[in-house]
């Protein structure tokens, strides 16, 4: 450890050595539960690494919607108690250039949505809590620009540098000797029919009025002969669909393990910021096929004018937060490519009014409109009524808040939740007027084949 420095309540110390973020997650999940990684780098997209360390209380909402922690008594729900909370430790200050300086880890189920819109009447997922955040006072970050490591912990709290570089040096390269997931006993996919049925009623909603756009889902489910690691799942599934907000996270006896490309919330210096996905497309093998695949998707009409409603719909989520005249489009439909799909990214920022609260930010655009549809309220009611289950991780989110204020949230795509021996996850079709059911069917296998394969790697 060398280059020691102490800013406005904030310890910050560069590491000698490199360190195995996930060798080290492996190693003590309690004392290091949560990891957020760039397995891909897209700069500016992509650039740090964070390992959350020495978590201390914890604010949860129930399925039920009970709030469960010390710091949720009396607020109206768990993002009015995180605001809460929040404001009772908010810190502005000197610091460095560093993404987490000590804050609150953040989980947002997608069944949290009946939270922000009453009207809704989701079910409870069996398996995780709507929301949870956990205070972490401080955290391993690597900058991947700068090939640099960093321990940052607030000054007040009680971390002993001396068992982090103890752990680091018994991590060290443990993470290249993860070895392969545990042998499946079955698979299991959601029935063709049921979906396609889904994607038909959806079309008869919009024929209708009722709605314009819809996010349809389906769901696999696998069951392993023993037990299995999340660490070997992570490592598995960041090969074979590496991301820039990928993460994994542990809750209790389960594991949230994430490769997604998206975006739902960024806040810095306060700028607001979202980066719809919306438009898809296989990749092939063959460069030339590939590429007149990518060339298809942007000359889809269909493709072009979801993505651009999509972008409305933000710009308008944006706007309930964010000063007048100050929502723009920065990057208007660019291409970005993956293991295994071609999408069609945008992205929408605005500044925020003042006064704002992170949970005030995050109520206004979650979840993302990419995922549910256009108008969202009806489609989230459509989407129960024709899905029929909870979400729960998939299309939440999670991702960070410091004390600043600043945050960074993802979408929980490409997403699977594992406990004990079984693991579920769900892929989505952005379903319009003429939509093509089968073609439909297959978006929803190309976006899940990356999980899938990372099942037997």
């Amino acid at each position: 450890m060398y280059g020691r420095n102490n800013y406005d309540g904030l310890l910050v110390c560069a590491l000698a050595q490199p360190v195995d973020l996930l060798g080290l997650h492996r190693l003590a999940p309690q004392r290091y539960p949560f990891l957020l990684q760039s397995t891909v780098t897209r700069p500016p997209l992509g650039r740090y690494d964070i390992l959350f360390a020495y978590p201390g209380e914890s604010l949860e909402l129930a399925g039920s919607g009970q709030l469960r922690g010390s710091r949720g008594a009396g607020a109206p729900g768990f993002l009015a108690a995180l605001d809460e909370w929040w404001r009772s430790e908010q810190r502005h200050g000197e610091g460095p250039q560093l993404p987490f300086r000590g804050g609150w880890f953040v989980y947002l189920g997608y069944e949290l949505a009946a939270e922000i819109e009453p009207v809704l009447d989701l079910p409870a997922d069996d398996v995780l809590p709507a929301a949870f955040a956990v205070r972490c006072p401080a955290a391993i970050v690597h900058d991947h620009v700068e090939r640099q490591t960093w321990l940052v912990a607030e000054s007040d709290a009680a971390i002993d540098p001396d068992q982090v570089l103890g752990d680091i040096r018994q991590a060290a390269g443990g993470s290249r000797h993860i070895r392969q997931p545990a042998a499946l006993a079955a698979t299991r996919e959601e029935a063709d029919e049921r979906f396609l049925s889904a994607v038909t009623q959806a079309k008869n909603h919009i024929a209708a009025g009722d709605i314009y756009q819809a996010n349809l889902s389906r769901g696999w489910t696998a069951e392993f002969v023993e037990a299995c690691d999340a660490a070997q799942l992570y490592a598995a599934l960041s090969q074979a669909n590496p991301a820039p907000f990928a993460g994994l996270a542990r809750w209790r006896d389960r594991a949230i393990i994430s490769s997604s490309p998206e975006r739902l919330l960024e806040v810095r210096d306060g700028i607001a910021s979202t980066r719809p996905i919306a438009g898809t497309r296989p990749r092939a093998s063959d460069r030339d096929d590939d590429d007149r695949l990518s060339d298809e998707l942007f000359a889809n009409p269909k493709e072009r004018a979801e993505h651009i409603m999509l972008i409305d719909l933000e710009r308008n989520d944006l706007g309930r937060v964010c000063r007048a005249g100050t929502v723009e489009v920065d990057e208007m439909m660019a291409l970005e490519s993956y293991a295994h799909v071609h999408h069609i990214v945008s992205n929408v920022r605005g500044r925020l009014r003042d006064g704002i609260a992170p949970g005030e930010a995050i109520r206004a655009v979650f979840p993302g409109g990419t995922i549910t549809g256009w108008p969202k309220v009806r489609c989230m009611e459509i989407i129960n009524e024709l899905e029929g289950v909870a979400r729960g991780a998939y299309t939440g989110s999670f991702g960070y808040l410091n004390r600043d204020g600043s945050l960074d949230l993802n979408i929980l795509i490409r997403t699977m939740v594992l406990q004990g021996r079984t693991l579920s996850l769900r892929a989505g079709a952005g379903i319009v007027a003429d939509s093509e059911p089968r073609a439909e069917l297959a978006e929803t296998r190309a976006k899940a084949e990356g999980m899938l394969r990372s099942l037997s790697a």
